[in-house]
């Protein structure tokens, strides 16, 4: 028992600190810190993030810490969610996974170690927002009486458990070969959804979020109220908080729900071989030595032709490589869509589909490391962005043309845009970050405000007229790809 606490301990913590040393880390304890700003605003500010039937709670330690906590268990269960995927990934990838197969430790210590690493750093998170939290109180000075308990109990009751649920369902993507592709990370998208929006229920599965339960903490004029980042037309009244109602019921609902959280991490054990698979399949198709035979060969001869075609054709094979076969039975699908829906809300739809192939733009994919011989890496760059945008055309090419023949030259410009908006999107996020989860987190929740009728976003012209003009939306692409290069160019400069 001692050995298997030791194995668990050390693995969290060991991947735990290798975690907060990266750049991604910092940049989410500074976007916690701007969190706190908006969860706690000015006491004369026109937004909230709770509103109790026009009013809120004079920012106390137990009311300013509910609603960090709140906005904490709202908003980090969804980007928290992208921070730590990718664990398991990460140890094939760097060879941990194959040391860790060597060795007796065991599967379920292993994805206990991950789920409490996970969880870690969520909650290192959630404990900058709850020190911040602290430094808003007193900042905005309607109480400077300091209740730590107070300020603490929310996180506690209300953030923990939520957090612990997404750290469970961070590793269950990880382990699971269906969710651990890209589609995983879309789908998580709208399953966040339904929990943040049912989670605030009073029916919600075992609390869900905690909102429904504070209903009867509010003022008996406050008929409903309303969780996120909302305007108002002037400042809400306020009202002194009692507090959570830290009741039998209400405490083992959220015990209930850290539980099942903990029970969401173990059952891939059931699956997941750890990494001695690949390793096995490797020694059955390798032989053991090279034969003879393929020594000496010629070297390959010289073709002559147009070196940036070849580069396009292979940057766009390199972004389709991988596809299955449904994947391009729904392309074909969409495409004659195209032809009998009106085009411009056919176009949202259309360009859902190849939002997973999009996403390997600018990503440190392995196929990079045979490209970063090319010795103009800027071409190679831009051709991986015409690679992207000849995608977004041929997809959506059937709109295009039914928008030619019908003269809508404005649609057509609107088109233009979005099919070099998307992939210089990708293309920057991808450089940035060298993974693709950025970009299939940001594009969807882009794609799902426009197709909720939010027009200020509407880059591809979707939504007809009141949108942002198609010049505006291809300057930003053209921005978005500059600064790609310019990325591009610091690291080279850092590899001299």
């Amino acid at each position: 028992m001692t050995a298997l606490w030791g194995a668990f301990r050390g693995l969290a913590v060991a991947d735990f600190r290798e975690r907060v040393r990266r750049p991604a880390y910092i940049v989410m304890l500074i976007s916690a810190i701007g969190l706190g700003w908006l969860a706690v605003p000015p006491t004369d500010a026109q937004w909230v993030v709770l509103d109790a039937g026009g009013q809120r709670g004079l920012y106390t330690s137990a009311y300013v810490g509910l609603i960090t906590a709140l906005t904490s268990a709202l908003w980090l269960t969804f980007v928290g969610f992208y921070l730590v995927r990718d664990t398991v990934a990460r140890d094939v990838r760097t060879g941990v996974g194959q040391l860790l197969a060597a060795s007796p430790l065991r599967t379920p210590v292993y994805l206990a170690g991950k789920f409490a690493s996970n969880l870690l750093v969520l909650g290192s998170m959630a404990a900058t927002l709850a020190g911040t939290a602290l430094a808003l109180q007193l900042l905005r000075g309607e109480s400077r009486t300091v209740d730590l308990a107070g300020l603490l109990t929310p996180f506690v009751f209300l953030a923990v458990p939520m957090l612990a649920v997404t750290a469970a369902a961070a590793l269950l993507w990880d382990a699971t070969p269906v969710l651990r592709s890209g589609f995983g990370n879309i789908l998580w998208f709208f399953v966040w959804m339904v929990g943040a929006i049912g989670g605030q229920s009073a029916s919600a599965p075992l609390g869900g979020i905690g909102v429904a339960q504070l209903a009867g903490t509010m003022p008996a004029t406050a008929e409903s109220f309303g969780l996120g980042l909302m305007y108002v037309d002037s400042p809400l009244r306020t009202f002194e908080w009692s507090g959570l109602p830290l009741d039998a019921p209400f405490v083992a609902s959220r015990v209930a729900l850290t539980l099942l959280a903990v029970l969401v991490a173990l059952p891939p054990s059931l699956w997941f071989h750890r990494f001695d698979l690949p390793a096995r399949a490797a020694r059955t198709v390798l032989p053991a030595a090279v034969p003879s035979v393929y020594k000496g060969l010629p070297p390959t001869p010289a073709v002559r032709g147009s070196v940036s075609a070849r580069l396009l054709s292979g940057s766009v094979l390199l972004l389709v490589r991988g596809a299955p076969w449904w994947w391009w039975t729904g392309a074909a699908l969409l495409a004659l869509a195209g032809l009998a829906a009106p085009p411009g809300s056919v176009l949202a739809v259309i360009w859902i589909w190849p939002v997973v192939l999009w996403s390997r733009l600018g990503t440190r994919h392995e196929a990079r490391v045979i490209l970063a011989a090319y010795p103009f890496f800027l071409r190679r760059l831009l051709a991986e962005f015409a690679a992207g945008v000849l995608l977004s055309a041929l997809t959506a090419a059937l709109p295009a043309l039914r928008m030619l023949l019908a003269g809508d030259l404005r649609g057509l410009a609107a088109w233009a845009a979005g099919a070099l908006f998307i992939p210089a999107l990708a293309l920057a996020l991808g450089t940035l970050t060298g993974t693709p989860r950025a970009f299939q987190a940001v594009y969807t929740v882009l794609w799902y405000m426009l197709i909720n009728g939010v027009t200020a976003l509407d880059f591809m012209g979707a939504l007809g007229p009141g949108g942002p003009p198609p010049w505006s939306v291809a300057a930003l692409a053209a921005v978005l790809v500059v600064l790609s290069c310019q990325q591009n160019i610091w690291r080279g400069w850092r590899r001299l």
